[in-house]
Formats: structure tokens, C-alpha cells, sequence
């Protein structure tokens, strides 16, 4: 599996994936004009990922999302909640600025439709 890089701008999140260690690693904000087509390598990547890895770590460090970019990433999550259900071991970690408690309640919104280890820690 080969690594992925997207480089962020001043509306879309630099998004790293990693084959070793497992790890999409997100940061920034998100509102680009077609969040499916920014998204739809990150989810493939992880697909492929997950029909081969047992472990899959996603580190977020975002700060807006758009409408397009929240749908995507519920379809993101569901694709880990899937591997977490047949027996992966799948992790988020969403770090927020802990002045921004508005990107905390989004994750707590994120985290009550799945049963994975979601874990919305503070920094700063």
C-alpha cells in the first residue's frame, strides 16, 4: 500500500495517509467546492487500507466544515465503524483548540452514532 498526500489550501485540510503506520492524519479547514471529489482518494485509500491492515488510526485537527465535507466524513467514519465491527482495531482521535468549543460539540455529534473508540481531546 503507498502512501497518500493532499496539500491543503486556505479552504481544504492537508490530508496525509500513511500505510505504515496506519494513520490518516487531517488538518484544517474544510469547505472546498466538491468535497467528493477531495475525499474520494482518502476513502478509497482506506478501503484498501482496511482489506489489509488490521489497524487504522484517523487524527483529525480540523477547524470548519462545510455541509459537503460533514457528509463526506460521516461516510469516512462509516467505513471505520464497518472495519470496527468485524474485528479491526479502528481509532479517532479529533483535537480541538479548547477555545473552540463549537469544532468539540461537531465531534460529540460525530461520536454518538458509533460504537469505535472516538476519542475528542483538547489542546492548548
Amino acid at each position: 500500500m503507498t502512501d497518500l498526500k493532499i496539500a491543503g489550501s486556505t479552504s481544504t485540510p492537508t490530508i496525509q495517509c500513511t500505510a505504515q503506520p496506519s494513520r490518516v492524519h487531517m488538518k484544517g479547514d474544510s469547505y472546498p467546492e466538491n468535497a467528493f471529489d477531495l475525499f474520494q482518494p482518502v476513502l478509497q485509500w482506506m478501503e484498501a487500507q482496511l482489506a489489509s491492515a488490521d489497524t487504522l488510526t484517523m487524527d483529525l485537527e480540523l477547524v470548519y466544515l462545510n455541509t459537503s465535507s460533514v457528509r463526506i466524513m460521516m461516510d469516512l467514519f462509516d467505513t471505520l465503524e464497518e472495519a470496527h465491527k468485524d474485528g479491526r482495531k479502528v481509532i479517532v482521535n479529533w483535537y480541538y483548540d479548547a477555545r473552540n468549543e463549537r469544532v468539540a460539540e461537531l465531534a460529540e455529534e460525530f461520536k454518538e452514532d458509533l460504537t469505535l473508540p472516538f476519542h475528542i481531546l483538547p489542546q492548548g
